[in-house]
């Protein structure tokens, strides 16, 4: 897909969401609540083996579809927003007003939301810059499969690059990872939730740590 193609594609989703957002936004963010993890990816179906003893053509007019020489699964982005507007010859969108992003690889919600296209074919998002009420979640997987801990982040900005796939918290940020709360002290502090739901501190914080009472109450 062309870098023009790509902006026409996102406009439509920008215009549309004007739409959307005077009715009901949709419910994958909200501030005063927790946030819902990140939608998945579409799968690709593959194809059924060809059972045994099955008698096969003798020429093939069509190559058969192979988990190999499947297409990969495209990522797709969706933006809902008041206002959007795109300047092609900068590779840029503004989105304004009761942002909403809905990522494979996190989701945000802001009052504003600058999108970097990469000015070469194929390449997709490069940079997106939220600001303004920033609310940021992103899932940790767990290594033993067990459900993934889900990171929660606010702060005044965010900074998500496509090329590290890191997201980058500045303005008093604080993130929850399950029961623990990491909390700037500072405004100057800076936090960084990487694709893996990893989180690196750097500045001075404050960790609240909370345990589930396992007690029970006496019996009376």
């Amino acid at each position: 897909m062309s870098v023009a193609s790509l902006l026409a594609a996102i406009f439509v989703v920008g215009s549309a969401a004007f739409a959307h957002a005077q009715g009901a936004a949709p419910a994958t963010l909200n501030k005063q609540g927790p946030v819902n993890s990140a939608s998945t990816a579409p799968k690709t179906q593959k194809p059924s083996p060809v059972e045994a003893g099955t008698k096969q053509p003798a020429v093939q007019t069509t190559a058969p579809v192979t988990a190999a020489s499947a297409p990969p699964t495209a990522t797709t982005t969706q933006i809902y927003a008041d206002e959007a507007s795109f300047d092609s010859a900068k590779y840029i969108g503004v989105f304004t007003g009761h942002v909403i992003v809905n990522d494979p690889r996190f989701n945000v919600q802001s009052d504003k939301m600058t999108v970097f296209i990469s000015k070469q074919e194929k390449e997709g998002l490069e940079k997106a810059i939220a600001e303004g009420n920033v609310a940021v979640v992103r899932d940790r997987p767990d290594p033993k499969g067990g459900p993934p801990t889900r990171a929660v982040g606010r702060s005044e900005k965010a900074i998500y690059t496509a090329k590290d796939g890191n997201v980058e918290l500045t303005g008093s940020p604080r993130v929850q990872q399950g029961l623990n709360t990491h909390v700037a002290t500072t405004p100057d502090t800076v936090m960084v939730l990487n694709e893996s739901g990893h989180l690196q501190t750097y500045g001075p914080s404050r960790t609240e740590i909370r345990q589930e009472s396992t007690t029970e109450s006496p019996k009376r």
